[in-house]
């Protein structure tokens, strides 16, 4: 097998993991899974709002997890763990799939997009993107974005701190795919540049002042 061939085919593994995972977990909140092979085994990492759902009792849940991986997907050895997504509107899997869900109820996707925006930023995202694309409102595809705050989009800082999801809604005019992309907080950029606020004529005595003056010589 060439190498082009071989990463396409774990490209293809791992989009059919993620399709089954998130159609298998979706009432846990499923947010988005990591795989790792070495020499040991595959390691798989699934981010998730409710936990409980997916270990089960006395971990039979993750047991039977890995024979499905093991026997259905031919991964080798998986040892899973479940990570508990704290912050909802900071992962693109879950918002991505809200907005899904909301446009398969029949929400107008602007509307539905607009208020997954605002969510991400008031969650404390430095930057966000969505796209929604499909035939929104005659029979030929377009789409509509929206983009808020900071968000880099190419360069090692986008690689780096970009999160980013891509979730399909199917519906009566077809499918729909929906993009987000979230700049968490806390990235740091070389580019980014921060003013200082300018020091007081008060302050700047104070502080050439600071210690404990010398006594005065007595005459």
């Amino acid at each position: 097998m060439s190498r082009l061939r071989y990463f396409i085919e774990k490209a293809k593994l791992r989009m059919k993991l993620e399709e089954y995972l998130a159609e298998k977990y979706s009432d846990a909140g499923f947010g988005g899974v990591t795989i790792t092979e070495t020499p040991l085994g595959t390691y798989v990492v699934l981010h998730v709002m409710r936990p409980g759902r997916i270990i089960g009792r006395h971990g039979t849940g993750i047991k039977e997890l890995a024979e499905e991986l093991e026997t259905k997907f031919g991964l080798k050895n998986p040892q899973i763990t479940v990570v508990e997504v704290e912050v909802p509107e900071l992962n693109p899997y879950i918002m991505a799939s809200r907005i899904a869900s909301a446009l398969e109820r029949g929400v107008h996707y602007r509307r539905a997009i607009f208020w997954a925006l605002r969510r991400i930023m008031e969650a404390g995202a430095m930057g966000a993107e969505i796209v929604v694309s499909g035939k929104l409102r005659s029979d030929r595809s377009r789409f509509e974005k929206v983009t808020a705050g900071y968000l880099p989009k190419a360069g090692e800082p986008a690689m780096r701190y970009v999160r980013k999801a891509t979730v399909h809604a199917k519906l009566k005019p077809g499918v729909y795919g929906i993009k987000v992309r979230i700049l968490p907080p806390g990235a740091e950029f070389p580019d980014r540049v921060e003013v200082k606020r300018p020091v007081s004529e008060e302050e700047f005595v104070v502080e050439e002042g600071e210690g404990t003056p010398p006594e005065e010589e007595v005459e």
